[in-house]
């Protein structure tokens, strides 16, 4: 089979007339323009294949630009290609050849079906009808993956250089049944900083803090505590700050019809919101001089 043919721009960077904050927000989940090869090749149906989507979320934080931070989303799906993990986290049982032998095989989320290429999308929902040949993954990672990646390296050492210091915040969407073990709480909001590894106490701090004063529950790492993208690109030591935000989609969107809930609109506003209101803190944080290298 030939690679997937696409009539849509892969992604799209969304800039402010003049950068003001040393922000990029990033929506790597939200894509939804599907090949045609890849949904013929699907055993899934044309709302099934989307289960995995984070629904939307480019459009809660389309005001980042405004507020004066580029907005990164992909248009390509995370059921065809997830960027939110290593380049070769591959399966190989999903392959019709051997892969090659830098692949990361056995990985957690390998195991789990969500590797760079997903076996599976939402609840063990198996997405191919047939295995794929090597060069088809291969080709996946080189035409969608390593352009997005690339783009998202330059927005963020742009940043950094003009602002001497770079805050990602990868935004993400969670399932609405999700609930903190041992507590049955469910929350609003997921702020994950990797155990304190990727962004400094204080700017996971603000985020909680913001979300909570909008009325939201708002929990730290647990249960998830970031991606790929967070562990790879947050280096506080370094200046590089990285937060992933999981935002409940029972808030915002119907998770049966995948239809906007008429709220959609208002919470988009509060997101705009803590967009300003975090780069308000972050200037307060860096007066301080609380972003020093540890």
């Amino acid at each position: 089979m030939q690679p997937e043919a696409t009539d849509f721009e892969l992604f799209d960077v969304l800039e402010p007339a003049h950068q003001t904050i040393p922000f990029v927000y990033n929506s790597p989940h939200s894509g939804r323009h599907y090949p045609q090869e890849f949904l013929e090749s699907a055993r899934l149906d044309g709302l099934e294949i989307r289960r995995s989507e984070d629904h939307f979320v480019d459009e809660l934080f389309a005001d980042a630009p405004l507020r004066g931070a580029p907005l990164l989303k992909a248009n390509f799906p995370r059921a065809f290609i997830d960027v939110n993990r290593e380049p070769y986290e591959l399966d190989p049982r999903m392959f019709s050849g051997p892969l090659p032998s830098y692949a990361n095989s056995n990985s957690v989320r390998v195991a789990g079906g969500l590797g760079t290429i997903p076996r599976i999308v939402a609840e063990n929902m198996e997405i191919y009808q047939r295995r794929l040949s090597v060069e088809e993954g291969l080709s996946r990672i080189e035409r969608f993956y390593k352009p997005y990646h690339s783009c998202l390296r330059r927005l963020v050492a742009r940043t950094h250089a003009a602002f001497g210091t770079a805050i990602l915040i990868d935004c993400h969407s969670m399932p609405g049944n999700i609930r903190i073990s041992g507590s049955g709480l469910r929350p609003d909001f997921i702020i994950g900083d990797r155990y304190g590894t990727s962004a400094s106490a204080e700017l996971t701090q603000a985020a909680l803090e913001i979300l909570g004063d909008f009325g939201f529950t708002a929990v730290r790492n647990k249960p998830y505590a970031g991606g790929f993208i967070t562990e790879h690109y947050g280096r506080p030591g370094r200046g590089l700050h990285a937060l992933q935000i999981e935002i409940n989609r029972a808030l915002y969107v119907d998770e049966v019809t995948l239809e906007r809930r008429p709220d959609f609109a208002l919470l988009a506003e509060m997101l705009s919101s803590f967009i300003q209101r975090m780069a308000l803190y972050a200037a307060d944080l860096r007066g301080e001089g609380a972003w020093a290298a540890e």
